[in-house]
């Protein structure tokens, strides 16, 4: 063998071996590719007070929180002052992760005789999921001293791996966040929406001291 021969001999071994170290080859490149992520979809609250400040605090206005986070705490402490809360919901789903599944919430006085702490909009509406950030039709809330509460019901249908969790906690009188039927939890605990499974809190906030928190989180199981 020439030196010649010796010499490129040597080049191409070291650049095999140089080529399978760093992983590199032109199979390992295609092996090792990373499968594309798909954006994880985002809950939104829309929170926004129509009289006084003061009963509609926390995180006001638009907040979106991608899975597997909890949006900010929004408060609710309506009371016999001025005006009330303005509450809506969407689902930001740009990659469709969420296809199929259909998630709604119904807002509804305890009885006739609480009507008027519910606002005009009483009844169920779809949470949009949508390719775009959008919220769902607005609901108020006006909760205070008069005879009854205002009931808030997530539903979720179409998929039985997507959930909503709900946070919903009081922190002060614990008799303003709850109901007979749907006792509210501590903080940090939470209910989870899923097919077949609702779940309901209810706003009861007055002159009693404190309000109620609320976050949600959608997931997928």
């Amino acid at each position: 063998m020439t030196r010649l021969q010796r010499t490129r001999r040597l080049a191409c071994t070291l650049a095999a071996t140089a080529l399978a170290t760093a992983g590199l080859s032109g199979t390992a490149a295609h092996a090792t590719q990373a499968a594309p992520q798909s954006a994880a979809p985002e809950i939104g609250v829309q929170f926004n007070p129509d009289g006084d400040g003061g009963q509609c605090t926390g995180a006001t206005g638009q907040q979106w929180a991608a899975s597997p986070d909890w949006t900010p705490a929004i408060r609710i402490d309506t009371d016999n002052r001025p005006g009330g809360c303005q509450l809506a919901f969407g689902i930001y789903d740009p990659d469709r992760t969420l296809a199929g599944a259909s998630i709604s919430y119904t807002f509804l006085p305890s009885s006739d005789d609480a009507s008027g702490q519910c606002g005009n909009y009483q009844g169920t509406y779809p949470v949009p999921i949508k390719r775009f950030r959008t919220f769902g039709q607005t609901v108020r809330i006006d909760s205070d001293n008069r005879p009854g509460f205002c009931n808030l019901t997530f539903n979720v249908s179409g998929r039985d791996d997507v959930g909503l969790d709900v946070q919903f906690y009081a922190d002060g009188d614990a008799g303003q966040c709850g109901s007979a039927d749907h006792p509210p939890l501590p903080k940090d605990q939470y209910q989870t929406a899923y097919d077949g499974n609702p779940v309901t809190i209810s706003i009861d906030t007055d002159g009693r001291g404190g309000g109620c928190q609320l976050m949600l989180r959608v997931q997928r199981f």
